[in-house]
């Protein structure tokens, strides 16, 4: 769907929220960095929400090298949020917005349907802030990323895997539904809420910029609901506008090729749609790439083993296909990868042996 950040209406139902133009972030003044402003986080905080963002930069050393690449390779690793992914950024911002402006009050319910990361947002949020929580979840999702939202006293319903988006046995159908069935319960919605693109605009992106003076040739982000890409990307192409954006969308997956109508299964979790959601702006992508399990798996198990960092299946199809653009890259340019979640919510997933070998992933 097409859309600018200064067009947003409400009314047309592309935000469930009444929209207000945000304010820029706080080290960017009339488009240049501030330079009195520093990221740095407090030692003592008041509550686990305070240490949501300002996530390590890490140079990759040993992966770009397997693959040829010369140039720098550094990846944000958003996997160390306090929920264990990207998603703690916009499950925090969405409640916020939600209270600020009235919709989200004490003793309601929030219920979310979500492929897990932002439901453990959602939940941690609201285990902090006393809400009831209900999680509604594809059942292809990881009993870890269950036990998880179990742990934070989230409720979880799960739901058929195949059936689609607008089928009312889908998680997003169930979720609707469990709205109207329950007093007092709202649904904040990720795939239309504006906060999802403008956390990862105003924070996200503003991070990145700060870490690399505001020097970046490529970004490479996979899409799920499309707010990271989104709200990364145009920040990114206001102050780099040479800056490359890269979609990383899975063999299965509608978002990279809408026409294509033939959806298939696929294991990574957290990306790739059977529909596009209102929060995708494909304009602001300059380069599909599409990527299967075994080498999103594969590279996962290389990041671990070879740069200490444990991440998940959607980390490493955002690496493995960073290394084929990077190889055009010279020495001097950056290319900037999100590591979306971590590896503890699929223990017996892909890090398991065997079950790579059933998939026929490993021989």
């Amino acid at each position: 769907m097409k859309w600018k950040w200064s067009t947003l209406d409400p009314k047309k139902n592309e935000c469930p929220f009444p929209f207000k133009p945000w304010r820029t972030a706080p080290n960017r003044v009339n488009g240049e960095a501030a330079e009195n402003v520093r990221y740095e986080k407090k030692m003592v905080i008041d509550n686990i929400l305070e240490a949501i963002g300002e996530t390590p930069l890490v140079r990759l050393n040993y992966i770009p090298k397997m693959f040829g690449v010369r140039c720098q390779v550094y990846v944000k690793c958003d996997y160390l949020n306090p929920g264990g992914s990207i998603k703690d950024r916009i499950a925090y911002r969405m409640v916020e917005l939600a209270e600020e402006m009235g919709y989200l009050k004490p003793g309601m319910t929030i219920i979310e349907p979500s492929s897990g990361n932002t439901g453990i947002g959602l939940a941690l949020v609201a285990a902090v802030k006393g809400y009831r929580c209900i999680i509604v979840m594809p059942e292809k999702m990881s009993q870890e990323k269950e036990n998880i939202l179990l742990a934070l006293g989230a409720e979880v319903v799960r739901t058929s895997t195949e059936a689609s988006f607008s089928d009312l046995k889908s998680h997003i159908g169930v979720a609707f539904r469990l709205q109207k069935e329950l007093p007092n319960a709202i649904i904040l919605d990720q795939y239309t809420n504006i906060a999802n693109p403008l956390e990862h605009y105003d924070k996200t992106a503003e991070e990145l910029l700060y870490a690399l003076d505001d020097n970046l040739d490529v970004l490479v982000a996979g899409a799920g609901t499309g707010g990271t890409i989104s709200g990364i990307g145009h920040k990114l192409k206001e102050v780099c506008p040479k800056c490359k954006i890269v979609g990383v969308d899975p063999i299965g997956s509608i978002l990279s090729d809408p026409e294509h109508n033939e959806v298939s299964t696929y294991e990574v979790e957290g990306i790739g749609y059977d529909f596009i959601p209102t929060v995708l702006d494909r304009d602001i992508i300059d380069l599909w790439m599409r990527s299967n399990d075994k080498d999103s798996f594969e590279t996962s198990r290389l990041l671990a083993k070879h740069e200490g960092l444990l991440c998940g299946g959607s980390a490493g199809a955002n690496v493995f296909c960073a290394m084929q653009v990077a190889k055009e890259l010279t020495e001097n340019q950056k290319c900037v990868v999100i590591l979306p979640d971590g590896i503890t919510n699929y223990m017996t997933k892909f890090v398991n042996d065997e079950w790579m070998k059933c998939r026929l992933f490993r021989t």
